[in-house]
């Protein structure tokens, strides 16, 4: 190998059809092998690095070439001797873990990006790659419900990825933002299924407690739902309490419910998304399948499983019918869906905020609490706190220029 040369170019200036067909056809021409290629655009400038390998009786006329082409091309280019120990070494890192590192909330900062980069130093981590998922955000004073996220590409085994979690935790709850962390596998590249909660996660409300404030009992209604949510008692038994209190409530109570239900911001951008590149989607709710159905409709989910209120003569009874679908039933029903539908679990996203939605959050292959209580945020590994639900899209790595085109383009 002492013929051998490696040679790494570095193009940089303003991006324009043509530079990298221009480049690669004088190295094609002088059969240059090419070992790596990368690109970023920024702003309307281009960077480009490309490490070829040839011999060195045509490095000099490959270098003449490629100085003659960036002048008429009005690019700047370097050249840097990369030795083959070095080339070997970096070849030898290629079985390290990748890592998907996804920041988000209304507005990103310096300060937030300096945050996360330096765990990643800390982790002894490289950052491969950075792109922006969410468009260029104005210069003005921010919109109420704008979105900035980014996200980092980054190569190494952790020092210790527990404590890389819990540090991610800390500051994101510190400086308002949200982080994910997901290991890139093929899994992460090929999710098919998603299920959500329902009450205070599709919507935002909780609908017994809108039932129970039509019944005249709201206030006792919410202080067991609260007392669940935050898993102080069991699901099952405080359903039964609220179910109970609801006795007598008109049955028409429930349309007027269901047709001005609080839909959360981004449902319905997230739900066109998802529906148009095939994803199977779950409503898994220890609500009512009343209002389950009408988000059904209303969004076009794939499946829903909740619970069904007894009716008799138009009033509810104060009792439910078949099993409550409660955490475990929520966790069961999303392998029997993944299970219908030919998907690997590690194929599937859970999406909740309460205590009861941690089961399925650690059943699929990727959980992620939704503006979720103290003790859900903290179990789950993934978290939304800043934005609308369609920052799930963001965390299955959709950049807005995509969901912008596919959302333009309707039947």
């Amino acid at each position: 190998m002492e013929n051998i040369e490696l040679i790494l170019i570095k193009i940089s200036g303003d991006d324009r059809p043509g530079v990298t067909s221009a480049l690669t056809e004088i190295l094609a021409r002088h059969d240059a092998g090419i070992l790596d290629i990368g690109q970023a655009d920024i702003h309307h400038s281009l960077s480009l690095g490309i490490l070829f390998r040839t011999t060195s009786d045509r490095s000099g006329d490959i270098m003449k070439d490629l100085l003659f082409k960036a002048y008429e091309l009005k690019v700047k280019i370097r050249f840097e001797p990369v030795s083959i120990s070095d080339y070997e070494k970096w070849v030898g890192r290629q079985g390290k873990n990748r890592w998907i590192i996804t920041i988000l909330g209304r507005r990103l900062t310096a300060k937030h990006i300096a945050l996360v980069t330096d765990e990643i130093a800390r982790q002894n981590l490289n950052i491969d790659g950075i792109q922006r998922l969410t468009g260029r955000m104005p210069l003005g004073d921010e919109e109420p419900k704008s979105k900035s996220c980014v996200e980092f590409s980054v190569r190494g085994n952790p020092r210790d990825i527990t404590a890389m979690r819990r540090r991610f935790l800390q500051i994101s709850q510190e400086d308002e933002f949200d982080i994910s962390l997901q290991e890139d596998n093929v899994f992460r590249r090929c999710r098919r299924l998603i299920c959500f909660d329902m009450d205070s996660t599709l919507i935002e409300t909780e609908v017994i407690d809108e039932l129970a404030d039509r019944a005249g009992v709201g206030d006792q209604v919410r202080a067991i739902t609260e007392s669940a949510m935050r898993g102080e008692i069991d699901f099952c038994e405080s359903f039964r309490q609220r179910v109970a209190l609801l006795k007598g409530l008109d049955e028409s109570v429930m349309q007027e419910i269901a047709t001005n239900l609080p839909i959360t911001e981004g449902v319905e951008r997230m739900m066109h998304v998802l529906k148009r590149t095939g994803y199977k989607t779950a409503i898994l709710s220890g609500g009512f399948t009343y209002f389950g159905n009408y988000l059904k409709q209303r969004f076009g989910f794939d499946y829903v499983y909740a619970n069904e209120l007894e009716i008799e003569n138009g009033k509810l009874t104060g009792r439910y019918v078949g099993d409550i679908v409660d955490g475990k039933r929520k966790a069961e029903l999303l392998k029997i869906i993944a299970q219908v539908e030919n998907i690997n679990i590690a194929q599937t996203i859970a999406v909740g905020d309460g205590a009861n939605d941690l089961p399925m959050l650690s059943t699929a292959g990727l959980g992620i609490a939704f503006h979720a209580k103290p003790k859900v945020k903290q179990t789950a590994r993934q978290s939304i706190s800043t934005i609308g639900l369609d920052g799930v899209l963001y965390f299955l790595g959709f950049k807005d220029s995509f969901i912008t085109d596919n959302t333009s383009h309707e039947e």
